[in-house]
């Protein structure tokens, strides 16, 4: 099978990924093995292969927006059959057994795995996942628009449901890729008026074109204050802003794995109350969840295609805003 392998994390525009010809992998019990149709891109990917995080496993195959068919059963798989379209999101396992994970926050788990970084993933043309850790795809997306569903849409729709929002309200959302473009729809569905602040004016365009009532830079003064707010971008400057522009006892959801630094703040800017919090990876719930509310809405993901061997030109157009909306590889077996 074909797969982009990283071995050593460089910056993205020197190629760090290569095209490789691997074996097929084999199931082991629990476990089946999917035939990739598609694959998001997502930030988490570009730190993986620029080195932002620390990886556990080199040489790695990066990619956890998965989607795909099942073609083979691991001894005592049960719930999932062979031809099953399924999904592979960020968590790939839990032990199950830590204080988190008995308190309903597997999210936390001490012992967490998770999918293009713990072990290989969906810039691949097959890959191995437990069965208890894919989820089936409802039949409104195609292969390529669900993708962005699995990290994108999760993440997303967690630091919607973290950031206390609730119809009504205004909510600021701070950065529109992939995440946010979904976030917005999800937020009118329920009843909120949303706020945009980026600055690429084609994505202020996009989120005047799914709904936002304003979509400014993230130094402009909205039309009014916002009860709750998500930063997506990975830029520990924005904090201040968004606290600027936060009501009392609002709440501020930072919804990246990773973050530039956040500069001193004045005690005002979090007086009266207001709440700042991250957000870290989501639970096999949330992906249900998400799943089934983007189906009701229903969500119209923006996508940008790529075939698989352009993966390290996707990941540099992600880098640089070029991508409107969510990039996706197109795999073919």
């Amino acid at each position: 099978m074909r797969a982009m392998v990283l071995d050593k994390p460089r910056p993205v525009e020197d190629s760090p990924l290569e095209l490789r010809e691997l074996p097929l992998p084999t199931p082991a019990p629990g476990q089946v093995r999917i035939r990739v149709r598609a694959c998001g891109l997502c930030h988490t990917d570009l730190h993986t292969v620029e080195g932002d995080l620390a990886l556990p496993k080199l040489p790695i195959t990066p990619g956890h927006q998965v989607v795909g068919i099942v073609d083979a059963l691991g001894k005592d798989v049960r719930s999932v059959k062979e031809g099953d379209r399924v999904s592979v999101p960020w968590l790939y396992s839990t032990d199950g057994t830590c204080d988190f994970c008995r308190r309903s926050a597997e999210n936390l788990c001490d012992n967490a795995r998770f999918t293009g970084l713990h072990t290989d993933g969906g810039y691949a043309e097959a890959m191995l996942v437990a069965e208890d850790s894919c989820y089936p795809i409802p039949d409104a997306f195609d292969d390529a628009h669900a993708a962005p569903l699995l990290c994108a849409g999760v993440i997303g729709y967690r630091s919607l449901r973290l950031s206390s929002a609730k119809r009504g309200d205004r909510l600021a959302l701070y950065g529109f890729g992939a995440s946010a473009h979904i976030v917005l729809q999800m937020a009118r569905h329920m009843g909120c008026e949303v706020y945009v602040m980026t600055r690429t004016p084609a994505h202020r365009e996009l989120a005047l074109t799914l709904g936002a009532v304003w979509a400014g830079a993230a130094d402009e003064m909205p039309p009014a204050p916002a009860d709750a707010a998500i930063i997506f971008a990975p830029a520990g400057s924005l904090v201040p802003d968004a606290l600027r522009n936060l009501r009392k006892g609002g709440t501020l959801a930072l919804a990246g794995i990773t973050m530039s630094q956040i500069p001193p703040l004045d005690y005002s800017l979090l007086y009266h109350e207001r709440v700042v919090r991250s957000v870290a990876n989501s639970t096999r719930d949330d992906v249900r969840d998400c799943l089934r509310l983007a189906a009701e809405v229903p969500v119209r993901t923006e996508v940008e295609l790529f075939p698989l061997e352009q993966a390290n030109q996707a990941l540099s157009a992600l880098k640089h805003s070029r991508i409107r909306g969510a990039g996706v590889l197109e795999i073919f077996t």
